[in-house]
């Protein structure tokens, strides 16, 4: 089989993208300091990579209170924003697309990260077993250490989160962003209220799955609201485990989002399927359940090849396919399929934190 179907162009909310593989969101550590900021260096990677169809950013905080490890870049002040225009700027004058995704880390997180050394918040009380947060220690010592138990979010703390992440993406489209992806997978604040065990409220965001759903879809239509649901994708993670989630109705609860968003017209649903961070694997038949739901843009994310991306497009099942480390390691992704040239290698060693070595310095194919 050929891969004539991914290399196609494909409109995306009111946005014409070039082919269907994207660059799914990978947290690099590499924001300058002071400050978590995008700087020439993060400009520079995402440019070398703007062949994608659409880049989607490293998860970006929306506050610090939304901060679950060190070193990662944030939306909420004018400097942050500031740099991410100098990204985008990059990425546009190279040819390319790009996707700023909104992250708040709930109980991901350590009292080190936060404002005067507070406990995260998360909807209920309930430590993330064995999650890790990476924090510099009093010393200056990087370590990942065990997150902190959270405290639960009060009724009425949450409007103030809907409005930090409804500022992060009026802030994105100042900077000239294309998309914001509203992250609700992986174990983060959002997934955790989807959560049938991370969440145990008994108010009306606990509980059932459209109470469950409540506050993401709070977050959706408030951002919507602000910058149009063409602008505007959610990734997901049925079945993921990773940060103590449960699998307990995730499927469910992914079918019932799903309708709810084709309601809404959002522009596109990424769905991050159990590979790195553990679950059991997503069926077929999931997939074709979640495709009648969502008649938008519907991309998935986990190991894929370019033969298995292609076939899941010629069956109608997915719009694109984005990939992960496959693009740390070729920046040239697109052209490296086209020509069916192998592929470099990833270097783990250099995946989180450093300079331009294993960040800057992937070769691309010559000629």
């Amino acid at each position: 089989m050929g891969i004539d179907k991914l290399l196609t162009p494909h409109i995306v909310g009111k946005t014409t993208l070039p082919n269907r593989v994207w660059m799914a969101p990978l947290t690099r550590s590499r924001a300058a300091q002071p400050g978590d900021l995008p700087a020439e260096l993060n400009a520079i990677y995402y440019s070398q990579r703007a062949n994608a169809g659409l880049i989607v950013t490293e998860a970006t905080q929306i506050s610090q209170q939304g901060q679950g490890y060190a070193w990662t870049p944030g939306i909420y002040t004018d400097e942050q924003e500031a740099g991410w225009a100098q990204v985008v700027n990059r990425v546009h004058a190279a040819g390319g697309h790009i996707s700023l995704q909104l992250w708040h880390v709930g109980r991901i997180s350590h009292h080190l990260l936060q404002a005067d050394g507070q406990a995260p918040v998360a909807p209920s009380a309930i430590q993330a077993q064995g999650a890790k947060s990476f924090v510099v220690l009093p010393d200056g010592t990087p370590s990942n250490e065990p997150t902190d138990l959270p405290r639960a979010l009060e009724l009425a703390e949450l409007p103030g989160i809907v409005a930090a992440y409804v500022a992060g993406a009026r802030r994105a489209v100042r900077a000239g962003f294309d998309f914001v992806e509203i992250h609700s997978a992986n174990g983060y604040l959002l997934n955790q209220f989807l959560d049938a065990r991370a969440n145990q409220r008994t108010d009306q965001y606990g509980g059932s799955i459209e109470n469950r759903a409540r506050f993401v879809l709070e977050v959706v239509d408030a951002i919507v609201a602000a910058i149009g649901a063409d602008k505007v994708g959610i990734r997901l993670s049925p079945n993921g485990v990773f940060g103590d989630m449960s699998p307990i109705e995730g499927e469910a609860m992914a079918i019932y989002l799903a309708q709810q968003l084709q309601q809404r017209q959002l522009a596109y649903l990424h769905i991050a399927e159990p590979d790195w961070a553990g679950g059991e694997a997503l069926t077929d038949t999931f997939r074709q359940q979640l495709r009648a739901a969502f008649k938008g843009t519907l991309v998935f994310c986990g190991s894929y090849t370019a033969e298995r991306a292609e076939a899941l497009i010629q069956a109608g099942t997915a719009d694109a396919i984005a990939f992960g480390r496959p693009y740390i390691a070729n920046p040239d992704l697109v052209r490296r399929f086209a020509l069916g040239a192998e592929l470099n290698q990833l270097d783990p060693a250099t995946l989180y934190g450093g300079a331009e070595q294993g960040y800057t310095d992937y070769p691309a194919l010559a000629g």
